[in-house]
């Protein structure tokens, strides 16, 4: 999940500087914006919002949640609340996953979709209540999942309702994430020892309601606090004061991006889109065709795509030159494009140039060598399993 992340306009003040503070941004600020100054924070677009894109570097914000922590705000994120007694039913004819089968505290990936089977955003749902969801949307996408839903879910028995203007959102994320949260003063977590991946609980912050969740998008453990506005700069420095000692340190938006890279983790506007069926996606397991009754794109879905239809793949290149999105793949022994990068790093992780990419079908297979133009280069690549990186095989 996340949204696409824009090029950093060329015109930006240096982090730090008195006209970073003012930037020329015409957009809406995270309530920790003032923090983000203070800490000398490069600021970008994003979706209509002015997020850090870094605060030190790339690399050492990536390589801290590798090995300690770090800590992102991700309050530009949109919170959607779905709560009524067919709120469960509503949910499983909006979205393509059978929400009514998850119990409370617990979270469930999902897709919105369109009715001809294309993607118009992936979405984390928590079930807070017996009849209460909340649902997360990408910054983009905010507006329409919020249409969307009001409008799917107008003959059901429920009230949707947009919340996001009230709700802040920071990430921990990081091998110490659990050891930093226990430490942090006045932060009540009940339960925090039984709180398995993709399950939440109501704790307390210094008298201040906070969901903790056990969710994040960069392949370490971590956890995620949807909380007020008011509370998040108390609990942003918390946060850092605890483990800043340890290695936590704060991360932009660029470090998120090469993180979920590592993970295999699509990103909303690159890997997935209006013209791109879940299935190709490598996302067919998150559509629950055994859910009873229909649901919006249930029929596209069952036909399916075209045979033909590209499917993602991960490619490891050769060298150290990345492939970038929109770069072409071609035959090694053709000028043939049979596919595209979505996204490309190099992996600050493993040091080699990573992808995703859309690729014919008849090339998908693990081993497969491809070439990348890289710029009229041609850069030899392998079809690798997903994810790059994984901390269980570390």
């Amino acid at each position: 999940m996340s949204d696409r992340q824009p090029p950093l306009p060329s015109t930006q003040p240096e982090p730090g500087t008195p006209e970073a503070a003012d930037a020329p941004f015409d957009e809406l600020l995270s309530p920790l914006h003032e923090l983000h100054v203070e800490a000398g924070a490069l600021f970008t677009d994003f979706a209509g919002w002015q997020m850090p894109v870094r605060y030190s570097s790339d690399l050492a914000e990536h390589h801290a949640v590798r090995t300690a922590a770090g800590l992102f705000d991700l309050s530009h994120m949109g919170e959607i609340l779905v709560v009524g007694p067919e709120a469960a039913e509503a949910l499983d004819y909006a979205l393509a996953g059978k929400l009514s089968a998850i119990a409370e505290g617990q979270a469930k990936y999902s897709l919105l979709l369109a009715r001809d089977g294309g993607i118009l955003d992936d979405l984390v749902v928590y079930r807070t209540g017996d009849d209460r969801y909340l649902v997360v949307a990408n910054a983009s996408n905010r507006a329409l999942v919020a249409k969307e839903l009001r409008d799917r879910c107008s003959i059901f028995d429920c009230l949707v309702e947009d919340e996001s203007d009230d709700i802040a959102l920071i990430a921990l994320q990081g091998p110490i994430a659990e050891e930093i949260l226990r430490n942090v003063e006045g932060f009540d977590v009940p339960g925090l020892d039984g709180l398995r991946y993709y399950r939440a609980i109501p704790s307390d912050f210094r008298g201040h309601n906070v969901l903790v969740a056990r969710t994040g998008y960069t392949g370490e453990d971590g956890f995620e606090f949807y909380l007020g506005p008011v509370a998040a700069a108390e609990l942003w420095v918390a946060l850092l004061e605890t483990g800043g000692g340890s290695g936590l340190i704060p991360a932009g938006l660029a470090a998120r991006d090469t993180l979920r890279l590592e993970a295999g983790m699509p990103l909303y506007g690159h890997e997935l889109n209006t013209e791109t069926f879940p299935e190709q996606a490598g996302l067919g397991k998150v559509v629950a065709l055994s859910k009873e009754g229909d649901f919006v794109g249930r029929a596209a879905i069952e036909e399916g795509p075209a045979g033909d239809a590209r499917v993602l793949v991960g490619l490891i290149a050769e060298g150290k030159r990345a492939g970038r999105a929109g770069y072409s793949i071609v035959l090694p022994d053709s000028a043939h494009v049979i596919g595209t990068v979505t996204s490309g790093a190099l992996s600050p992780t493993l040091g080699v140039p990573v992808a995703l990419a859309y690729v014919d079908p008849d090339f998908a297979e693990v081993g497969t060598v491809l070439h990348l133009d890289v710029r009229g280069t041609r850069v030899p690549a392998s079809v690798v399993s997903l994810p790059f990186y994984s901390r269980r095989a570390v």
